[in-house]
């Protein structure tokens, strides 16, 4: 096992938990292979061979640089804010990649643009003068973490020529010049957005409410690219409303209390995990696992810190997509850290809560975090004020427990486990040991059983040889 995670940390993570020390382990590894990956799309850059890179991108690219080092230099907390911002980990993977083509990818120069727009951002947030043109993709221009400038009276045009912006920031203001018309003045709020009175400038908000802002991101052009969502008939959310957003903002300060009933892993890892929520649009066709009409949500192992679902319809929704999707995330980045098992990634296993075959890996993810579930409704249960609460969250801890103790066998029984998978998945049957201590009232077992052994029949008569 690696000699960089210690046991007793490895065994709290197993156990759905996680300390400060823990998921700071976590947070700062990501962080790590961030500045990693955004060097090696520099030297990438510098390497590159003419037409994939022509020397005005490049010395473009260099320009873009150049400014992010000065940021850096004048406000390192404040610059690394932004370059540790979640979405911009699927877009330095996508260049690289496109860097790395045999053939460049139409979209490559476009894509590397957006470095400038990271640099602006950095910039500005560091309070840094510096005066500075970027193009416009189509006729929107998206500054990560600040928001999105569109050109006004402008029909989108990918395919022509990219519209040039001039920016400045000078005393802590950042202007926008288009090519014609007068400027977007933005201004920074005590609570990091950047607001501004001109109508072509959409300013990212924060969602209030909890221990730190929490960016809701319905703008950035990466967001869910190269994401496969759209394989699952799932898409990004179109820009929200106002009564969109405040119903966000209800949904997660409803949430909080609901999280702290759960345990204190569950707000601590929120807090400390969490920096950005990506609306989607509902799912067309909710399958019977979503948890709420219409509802969907999603972790990107490339954007650690971020958090896809569509609005959720009360906070309780909101509540359990947190510790499920964190789960994810936990996980994920825990597998870059040490490798938890050497499967070959074949999909040929039952997972009760899908109905088609899973890898190992996907196995792995799904139990985990649906074994944190059970433990977040049963904690619930245990403190709910009403009948209805502890209804809904006896019936939703026993459907979860079913479920993990119905996958949890291959997976401690394989294997292809790791010294440091079976630390983890020994971990994660003890929790399911103690989450059995404290069965639910009569018959919500019964019926979850009974759920699960039709689910695990069905699949059996669709996928055994």
């Amino acid at each position: 096992m690696s000699s960089r995670i210690p046991q007793g940390l490895l065994r709290e993570l197993g156990r759905c938990e996680g300390g400060a020390q823990a998921l700071g382990l976590l947070v700062d590894d990501q962080r790590t292979r961030r500045l990693l990956l955004l060097r090696a799309l520099l030297d990438a850059v510098d390497s590159a061979r003419a037409p994939s890179v022509p020397r005005p991108a490049a010395a473009r690219v260099a320009e873009h640089w150049a400014l992010l080092e000065a940021a850096d230099r004048a406000a390192r907390d404040t610059t690394r804010q932004v370059l540790y911002y979640p979405l911009l980990g699927p877009w330095v993977r996508r260049v690289l990649r496109g860097l790395a083509a045999a053939v460049p990818p139409p979209g490559l120069l476009a894509d590397l643009e957006h470095l400038g727009a990271v640099a602006a951002a950095a910039a500005a947030r560091a309070r840094l003068p510096f005066t500075l043109t970027l193009r416009a993709p189509g006729t929107t221009l998206v500054l990560p973490t600040l928001g999105a400038y569109t050109l006004p009276g402008r029909a989108p045009d990918r395919a022509g020529p990219q519209p040039e912006l001039r920016l400045g920031c000078h005393d802590g203001t950042l202007t926008i010049r288009p090519p014609v018309g007068p400027p977007a003045v933005l201004l920074p709020r005590p609570d990091g957005a950047w607001e501004s009175a001109d109508p072509a400038w959409r300013p990212l908000r924060p969602l209030t409410g909890g221990p730190r802002p929490v960016l809701l991101d319905d703008l950035d052009p990466f967001r869910t690219a190269d994401s496969g969502l759209e394989r699952h008939g799932l898409k990004p959310a179109e820009p929200l409303t106002a009564a969109e957003r405040d119903r966000w903002q209800t949904a997660w300060a409803g949430a909080w209390p609901l999280l702290e009933r759960g345990g204190p892993t569950r707000a601590l890892e929120t807090g400390v995990l969490l920096d950005c929520m990506v609306p989607l649009a509902p799912p067309p066709n909710p399958g019977p696992h979503a948890s709420g009409p219409g509802h969907c949500s999603g972790t990107r192992r490339e954007a650690f810190g971020a958090v896809l679902s569509s609005t959720p319809q009360t906070p309780a929704f909101l509540a359990a997509t947190l510790v499920h999707e964190l789960q994810h995330a936990k996980l994920s980045a825990l597998t870059e850290l040490t490798p938890l098992h050497r499967d070959t990634g074949t999909a040929r296993h039952w997972a009760p809560w899908r109905p088609d075959p899973r890898p190992f890996d996907g196995l792995l993810q799904g139990t985990y975090s649906h074994l944190a579930l059970a433990d977040y409704w049963q904690r619930f249960a245990q403190t709910a004020d009403t009948a209805l609460e502890r209804h809904t969250a006896w019936a939703e801890h026993s459907r979860c427990r079913e479920q993990v103790g119905a996958a949890l066998p291959t997976l401690v029984g394989s294997r292809a486990l790791t010294p440091a998978g079976r630390v983890l998945t020994a971990a994660m049957a003890d929790l399911l040991t103690r989450l059995r201590e404290r069965p639910p009232p009569e018959g919500y077992l019964a019926r979850a059983s009974a759920y699960v052994e039709t689910s695990r029949t069905m699949w059996r008569r669709r996928y055994a040889r």
